[in-house]
């Protein structure tokens, strides 16, 4: 019915609807973006860690401070599950939770910020003083007509408007605007040209103000070196180092010192949905994370290839409603490469066909060298796809189930059904003799 509707009413006018909207819900809020510094952190991957890793820095340094991600939303000292399946929520619910940051003595605001929020304005009427990216890949969305192009324009929006904003006051402090940019992206000179007080640059492999060096990875925790500055990440994986190092980019130059930004760094033990260990008495291990193309899913695949004792079981799936298609056949092709048995299910197919979004992945698995019903299993009811990749493992197997971390619903034929991955698995671990610790 929505998509009846949306063919029916002129774009321009759904265009002033989302842009119009922004502005009502800070008006009847109280305009809560004034009276806080506001971090927008931007790109196609690691925006919900590298939030966290900002989150957590400023919470050191004793900061009281809001967060809403994909995965997490932090309302001063109250923290809870992101319910609305959604990056960035609609313009009346951000407007509403930067109030309650406001009212519980929040002076600091770290907004993950997608292209698609962008693209409906919904950041509009947010008055961004940092604006922090992460990193860009190629990603092909309806929203964005499928360009990705177009994406990437969405992204520069919040660095082109930042230095045109007025300047906050703030506890007596005039705030200056900042952009902390990777210099290992394809946008970075052009970013740079975006008008600021500040332009803060980081990198890997490339020239910049922070640079991480004698990078560590090991099965217990990744560390690394910047100006001579150690530090030390409980979050596995070499790739969490870039979303590090964009933190300690962002929180130096808000201010914070060495010993405050080590502190938060090291503090992030864990993001829920992101490589998060299930608990469990098994002799196997299992992990949940919001994989959800091949990038992301090489990454831990990666990773898990460093840490495991024996055999890599996955469980992976792609979204509808208006997703990037494309990835399908190369996450199938990534898992395939990597892991030893697939499970492909489910995750969000909303109005789309399940089958084909299923079929895409399994059959460039079958391409890639997995065999259908003896290393690569597709199964369409997510539950299921669980259950049967718990029952593959075996001793000192690494399980991994993508595509959803901690989401809180699921989304078929545009029925939302509460759903939390975490959950199920144990569930579904209960129903063995071994149980939970």
């Amino acid at each position: 019915m929505k998509k009846i509707i949306k063919k029916l009413i002129p774009k321009f006018l759904i265009g002033w609807y989302h842009w119009l909207l922004p502005y009502l819900g800070a008006a009847i809020y109280g305009l809560p973006s004034k009276k806080m510094v506001i971090i927008g952190v931007v790109g196609t991957r690691g925006k919900t860690t590298t939030a966290k890793f900002i989150w957590s820095c400023l919470r050191a340094a004793n900061h009281q401070t809001g967060l809403t991600s994909t995965a997490t939303i932090h309302l001063g000292e109250k923290e809870i599950l992101n319910p609305y399946h959604m990056t960035m929520p609609g313009r009346f619910a951000m407007q509403k939770m930067l109030r309650a940051m406001v009212r519980a003595g929040c002076k600091y605001a770290v907004i993950e910020t997608p292209s698609e929020g962008i693209e409906q304005w919904r950041h509009h009427a947010i008055r961004y003083d940092v604006a922090v990216l992460v990193t860009l890949y190629p990603e092909y969305l309806e929203i964005h007509g499928w360009d990705y192009e177009r994406l990437k324009m969405m992204n520069r929006k919040i660095f082109s408007a930042l230095g045109k904003n007025q300047r906050k006051t703030i506890d007596g402090k005039k705030i200056p605007k900042t952009i902390v940019i990777n210099m290992d992206t394809e946008e970075s000179e052009k970013l740079l040209e975006s008008e600021a007080d500040q332009k803060i640059t980081y990198g890997i492999n490339s020239k910049a103000n922070f640079v991480a060096e004698k990078i560590q990875v090991t099965p217990r925790n990744v560390t690394f070196s910047v100006s001579n500055r150690n530090y030390e990440l409980a979050l596995l994986g070499a790739h969490n180092v870039t979303n590090a190092l964009a933190a300690i980019a962002t929180t130096s130059a808000l201010g914070l010192d060495y010993k405050s930004i080590k502190e938060g760094i090291g503090k992030v033990t864990s993001v829920p949905g992101r490589m998060e260990l299930v608990k469990t008495s098994k002799k196997y291990s299992v992990f949940v994370d919001y994989a959800h193309d091949e990038v992301s899913l090489r990454a831990i695949l990666e990773l898990a290839n460093k840490i495991k004792k024996n055999r890599i079981i996955i469980l992976i799936g792609a979204e509808g409603g208006g997703r990037d298609k494309k990835k399908r056949p190369r996450m199938g092709q990534v898992a395939a490469e990597l892991a030893d048995l697939i499970v492909v299910s489910n995750v969000d197919p909303y109005d789309d066909d399940p089958q084909e979004i299923i079929e895409s992945i399994t059959q460039a698995a079958e391409k890639n060298g997995k065999v259908r019903n003896k290393n690569l299993f597709p199964i369409e009811d997510r539950r299921e796809g669980i259950q049967k990749a718990l029952s593959l493992a075996l001793e000192d197997d690494i399980v991994i189930i993508t595509g959803k971390g901690a989401e809180q619903s699921m989304i078929i034929t545009n029925k939302t059904i509460p759903w939390d991955d975490r959950e199920v698995v144990r569930q579904e671990l209960e129903k063995t003799t071994f149980g939970l610790i």
